[in-house]
C-alpha cells in the first residue's frame, strides 16, 4: 500500500528529476514552443519539493491536491494548468484514504489523465503529454517499471508525429522531427513514480 509519504517522495523524486533535466527540455522547447519549458517546471516542482516540506499534508489525495495547486500558481504558460489540473484531479479521485493501492492509483491517474484531456483538447497522437500519459497509465497496472518504460516510449513517438494542439501546431510540418517537450516532462514524472517505488 502507498501512504503520503510514499506520494511525497514521488514529487520529491520529480522535483530533482525535473532540476537535472531542464535545460533538456528547454533545448527541446525552443524550435517548437516558447523555449521556457525547463524553467517553468523547475520552478514549479521546486515550489511543489518546499510547499510539502512546509505543509506535510497526511493523506496520498492531499499530497497531490497540495501538489497540483502550487504548480497552478506558480507555473506559467500551458504546463502549469495541464500538470496543476493532473494532479489535482488525481488527488480529488484517490479521496481521503490514508493508503491506497497500485490499482486505485491507475484509476486515479486515469481520471487525471482525463482532465488534462478535456482541459487541453488533446487525445493521443497530436504530439503532447496525453502521447506519454495514455500508456503510461495503461501499463501501470503491470507495475511501475512497465509504465516508465511505456512513458518513455510514448514520448519518443511524439518526435515524427505532426502537432495539432498546443503552441507546436502553429508550426504545422515544420513541428515533425522534434520529440515534445510536454511528453518528455510527462516522461520524467512516470520516471520518478518508478523511482519512488524503487523499481
Amino acid at each position: 500500500m502507498l501512504d503520503a509519504d510514499f506520494f511525497r517522495r514521488w514529487m520529491t523524486v520529480t522535483a530533482a528529476s525535473v532540476e537535472r533535466e531542464a535545460e533538456r527540455l528547454t533545448a527541446l522547447d525552443s524550435p517548437i514552443g516558447d523555449a521556457d519549458h525547463g524553467s517553468n517546471l523547475q520552478r514549479g516542482f521546486t515550489a511543489v519539493a518546499a510547499t510539502l516540506e512546509k505543509e506535510a499534508p497526511d493523506t496520498p489525495g492531499a499530497v497531490l491536491t497540495v501538489a497540483g495547486r502550487q504548480l497552478i500558481s506558480t507555473v506559467g504558460g500551458a504546463s502549469g494548468p495541464l500538470y496543476g489540473t493532473l494532479l489535482r484531479r488525481t488527488g480529488k479521485a484517490l479521496g481521503d484514504a490514508g493508503e491506497v493501492g497500485e490499482e486505485q492509483l491507475a484509476e486515479a491517474l486515469r481520471a487525471g489523465v482525463e482532465a488534462v484531456m478535456t482541459l487541453g483538447g488533446a487525445a493521443p497522437g497530436d504530439k503532447t503529454m496525453i502521447d506519454t500519459l495514455v500508456p503510461a497509465v495503461d501499463a501501470l497496472g503491470t507495475g511501475f517499471a512497465a509504465a516508465r518504460t511505456a512513458a518513455e516510449q510514448g514520448a519518443l513517438a511524439t518526435t515524427p508525429l505532426q502537432a495539432r494542439k498546443g503552441r507546436a501546431s502553429y508550426l504545422g510540418e515544420r513541428s515533425i522531427g522534434h520529440q515534445d517537450p510536454g511528453a518528455t516532462s510527462a516522461a520524467l514524472l512516470i520516471a520518478a513514480l518508478a523511482e519512488a517505488a524503487g523499481e
